[in-house]
């Protein structure tokens, strides 16, 4: 674990969280007294564990933990009174938002923050896959536009544009995706 943001309105509960959180290795640690606060440190830094202890003064704090859920990668918490737990997992429980009441049981705390390091992990490299894939769709569009523009310009049969990519590619030392896009810059003006 490495980065976590404690949002807390009050100055007794962020004590609380960070007395429980002094034996997990976080490399820094932010806390924001409001959901606008937290929302501004989001956009400057990337936490890998987010923890809520509600209500907060500009708004109850679920509302909060959806948007960041869908916003970025971080494992969420929300502490919540008892009487609200079952009513807050309702509204969470789809963004990947873990709840626990308050009093906080600590055997129950550590083993969410392990899921959560887990589940925030798991995003991280489903994102990235994500992001391969696309680059890998995106490229082969390329090399299919320029293998278009061989057969348009240069009349070359289909097999033969393929070949003069690979070839180019070899000889140049570069991908295929880099030749055509060479290719697509000549051809497309």
């Amino acid at each position: 674990m490495d980065k976590i943001l404690i949002v807390s309105s009050t100055e007794q509960g962020a004590d609380k969280l960070t007395e429980l959180i002094s034996r997990e290795s976080f490399s820094e640690k932010d806390i924001a007294v409001s959901a606008a606060g937290a929302r501004r440190l989001v956009s400057l830094k990337t936490y890998d564990t987010i923890l809520i202890n509600t209500p907060l003064h500009d708004e109850f704090g679920d509302k909060l933990a959806c948007e960041l859920s869908e916003k970025t990668d971080a494992g969420l918490m929300m502490l919540v009174k008892s009487e609200l737990e079952a009513e807050t997992e309702g509204k969470v429980c789809s963004y990947g938002v873990f709840v626990i009441a308050k009093p906080v049981n600590k055997q129950l705390f550590y083993k969410a923050l392990r899921l959560l390091e887990a589940a925030s992990d798991r995003m991280k490299g489903i994102r990235h896959e994500k992001s391969e894939l696309l680059r890998k769709i995106d490229d082969d569009r390329t090399i299919n536009r320029a293998k278009s523009v061989l057969i348009k310009y240069l009349s070359m049969s289909e097999p033969q544009a393929h070949k003069y990519l690979e070839k180019q590619a070899m000889d140049l030392r570069i991908t295929k995706a880099e030749v055509a896009k060479r290719l697509l810059s000549t051809y497309d003006n």
